[in-house]
């Protein structure tokens, strides 16, 4: 009797998951668009994949509740694709989608009205598809309105405060120098322009971001230092990450002398770490010891961590003995900076690999202290230890 009262109670919970799970229909694009010119409603459509989490999220906590979907229902057409399938793929492509889900508003002729990206809370939804549903407020009335006047910013950022909603970053580009192409170069320097150049502005070779590098007290001025160096890194990471994430070292290495071009410790520093990534997700080890034996002391020698993490690079991938020498003084700055076990426990392994076994015994020792002080698990150093006993 209690089994089946379980079992009674495992099938209620099972059943009310499934009637809260949002499952999508699976209409023909054609066919929503065609029942979108009969009957004179927009077009919603959520572009989704199903290992995305924000995706899950969204269909599990905002369309699965009836309030939202009888919104929709009412007011639009609403189609439901997986952008890993032919009908997604297609949509995805022709709307440049790069961020999951997507929410895209189409008027009946496919032209785009509003864009929504990223998860986002039911009334935040619902606010935002009542937006969508107002002539005034939608994409080509704000593009109309600012193109009839380019120089005015109000007009400029009405547009792109909404364009950015649905569009990364770089796509913010055009109107973006559309806009600064009616300012002056003196022009540029205002609290107004700034907040332009900060939030549109990507290109590294533009006019404007070349005038921020030769004017960053001026800007700093009106804005703040830390946001003008804040800038300037961001645009060089969206230069470089590109290239790294698609492991292209063509590009990025025609890239990264532009990156290069600026000649500042902050942009230098930043290239250097994306130098290490490419070099390790390309495993070019021999340009990876090169990099750092040129410009470790220089770019990261304040950072403990990064110091930790070439090390533990050159402990498992690199071979002669000067260049692990030079990366056991790297670990011992760490230690300087911030004794660590992590940091004795590396220190130790690098004297071992060069086979120096009484410093490797010292640090090891050292480690095994903290370790026993910290009331932390020792069995890493313990086993060298043991091994470094026996020699």
């Amino acid at each position: 009797m209690r089994f089946l009262y379980i079992l009674f109670i495992f099938i209620s919970i099972q059943t009310v998951k499934s009637q809260n799970q949002f499952i999508p229909d699976d209409v023909p694009y054609k066919t929503a668009l065609e029942t979108a010119k009969n009957t004179g409603k927009p077009l919603f459509i959520m572009l989704y994949a199903d290992w995305c989490p924000h995706c899950n999220q969204m269909k599990n906590e905002v369309f699965s509740d009836a309030a939202v979907m009888d919104f929709l229902k009412k007011n639009y057409i609403c189609v439901w694709k997986n952008i890993e399938k032919e009908e997604g793929i297609v949509l995805k492509d022709k709307f440049n989608t790069k961020s999951l889900p997507t929410f895209l508003f189409l008027d009946d002729n496919e032209t785009l009205l509003y864009a929504l990206k990223g998860e986002m809370k039911k009334a935040d939804f619902i606010s935002e598809a009542n937006f969508a549903l107002n002539p005034k407020m939608q994409l080509p009335y704000l593009e109309k309105e600012f193109l009839a006047d380019k120089s005015n910013s109000t007009k400029f950022f009405a547009y792109l405060n909404t364009l950015k909603k649905g569009k990364d970053r770089t796509e913010l580009s055009i109107p973006t120098h559309i806009y600064l192409e009616t300012q002056s170069d003196a022009q540029l320097v205002s609290e107004t322009n700034w907040r332009v150049i900060a939030n549109g502005v990507t290109d590294i070779n533009s006019r404007e971001f070349q005038y921020v590098l030769k004017h960053q007290k001026e800007f700093a001025a009106v804005a703040s230092q830390n946001r003008v160096d804040r800038k300037i890194e961001s645009i060089v990471t969206e230069l470089l990450r590109p290239y790294v994430d698609n492991l292209d070292t063509i590009n990025y290495y025609k890239q990264r002398e532009i990156a290069k071009s600026i000649r500042l410790q902050k942009t230098d520093s930043l290239v250097f770490k994306f130098d290490l990534t490419l070099a390790e997700r390309t495993e070019k080890w021999q340009f990876y010891k090169k990099i750092t034996l040129e410009d470790t002391q220089k770019l990261v020698w304040n950072d403990a961590s990064f110091l930790k993490d070439i090390g533990q690079t050159y402990l498992k991938h690199i071979t002669d003995e000067e260049s692990l020498k030079k990366s056991i003084s790297w670990v011992k700055h760490s230690l300087e900076l911030n004794n660590s076990y992590d940091g004795n426990l590396l220190t130790a392994r690098l004297y071992n690999k060069i086979k120096d076994k009484k410093s490797a015994l010292k640090y090891a020792k050292d480690a095994k202290t903290i370790a026993k002080e910290m009331n932390w698990n020792s069995k890493d150093v313990d086993v060298l230890l043991a091994e470094l006993n026996n020699k």
